[in-house]
């Protein structure tokens, strides 16, 4: 029966359920109700009010959240997204097609009501399953604006980014608030290796606008291993010399830790939004990272183990010699080994080609939360994320800013 038409079908009325798909795993709610549509707006789906009013909602490019397929569980039930962990299933939508297929992100709401007119679909009708669709969550404002300003070449990889952030965080703009706070974000990625041009890359392709790399993301020649005599020389002092004068990372003031903080710094000898610390950065780098208020993440893999974390936020989490403070205090030979692998690493390095894209990946994606401020990066604030090789299972150890470390004594960024 086609929507709108007289006879029994009762969109958005008690038929219009929404449920979970995968039977009984799921969860009903009501997503309709008699009325529709509530006046003045939209109702809110699983992301949040999806307009705050008549004229937002008069604006707004309905169209069905990217990157989800959909089919028909029977004439009168029809399924959005595979998956049951994303799908939703919708009741009393039978002869929705010719509506549901206009919501593309062509039209603003008044033009798809207009089309929906032509084709025999009353406004009542189509407000109706446009409710059931905008209280489900399976519609977003389409961004057309902001991929029309895309180049043609990068359109369709960032189409993705869109698609995966609108679904992954609810997000009803489609994605547009967090591939604009990517493209005004500046990353320097310190190190050199397979990790580091693994995520050079992905920061790229995922949409940051500045990635700028210190090293040539190249491994060195292949040496054996070598044992220095005894007493070794050298002995690590920790807690952050560079946090009494030594000059600032960049020569740049610190500023607060906010994503988009460094705007207006994207050439390669400005100051970063986040730094990214890989496998052969130099050892003084995190200390004048802390002094000059610049975020910074870690991500290392040796030894068939890869550790991406923590995230520092100057003053407020804990830093890299608050961890290392906290090795001290299990095993007081820590500074002493630290000065005897400074500046070294085993070659060739026990770091596969699978290990370092696994590192490069998690260290991404927890880079990219804090960027989209998705959370943010909770993961690896005071922690950090370590995958032990055969067990392909990242853990998470905890660490806690140390009373002894200076960088809980200078101002939070």
């Amino acid at each position: 029966m086609e929507p709108g038409s007289p006879g029994p079908a009762r969109l958005g009325g008690p038929a219009g359920r929404r449920d979970r798909a995968g039977g009984a795993t799921g969860r009903a709610a009501r997503a309709g109700g008699a009325g529709g549509l509530p006046r003045g707006g939209a109702r809110p789906g699983r992301g949040g009010e999806m307009s705050a009013g008549g004229d937002r909602l008069s604006r707004m490019r309905p169209a069905i959240k990217a990157g989800l397929l959909m089919v028909w569980r029977d004439p009168d039930t029809l399924q959005i997204g595979i998956d049951p962990r994303r799908a939703i299933a919708l009741r009393g939508m039978r002869g929705a097609q010719a509506l549901i297929n206009l919501l593309d992100g062509s039209r603003d709401l008044g033009q798809v009501l207009a089309a929906a007119h032509e084709l025999g679909i009353s406004r009542q009708s189509a407000e109706r399953v446009i409710g059931l669709l905008a209280a489900a969550g399976a519609l977003h404002d389409f961004p057309a604006a902001t991929v029309r300003a895309l180049p043609a070449g990068p359109r369709d990889r960032l189409a993705r980014e869109l698609a995966t952030v609108s679904l992954a965080h609810g997000h009803t703009d489609g994605g547009a608030l967090v591939l604009a706070r990517r493209q005004a974000a500046s990353v320097r990625v310190h190190g050199t290796g397979l990790v580091a041009s693994g995520l050079a890359s992905l920061l790229t392709e995922s949409g940051v606008g500045r990635v700028s790399c210190t090293g040539a993301a190249a491994e060195p020649p292949a040496t054996g291993p070598q044992l220095s005599s005894w007493p070794p020389t050298g002995r690590v002092r920790l807690g952050h010399p560079a946090a009494d004068g030594h000059p600032a990372a960049d020569g740049h003031p610190a500023a607060d830790g906010r994503p988009g903080a460094g705007q207006g710094t994207r050439g390669h000898g400005c100051r970063p939004d986040l730094a990214v610390l890989v496998d052969g950065y130099l050892p003084e780098l995190p200390g004048s990272l802390v002094a000059a208020g610049v975020v910074h993440l870690t991500a290392t893999a040796s030894e068939a183990i890869g550790v991406v974390g923590p995230l520092v936020i100057p003053g407020q989490t804990a830093c890299l010699s608050c961890v290392d403070m906290a090795r001290t205090d299990r095993d007081p030979a820590w500074p002493l080994i630290l000065a005897q692998v400074s500046g070294r690493a085993p070659q060739p390095a026990a770091c596969a080609a699978v290990l370092a894209a696994a590192v490069a990946a998690q260290a991404t994606a927890q880079a990219l939360a804090f960027v989209d401020r998705a959370g943010p990066a909770t993961a690896v604030i005071n922690g950090t994320l370590e995958l032990v090789l055969p067990d392909w299972q990242w853990r998470r150890h905890s660490w806690v800013p140390h009373r002894q470390c200076r960088c809980s004594r200078r101002p939070a960024s």
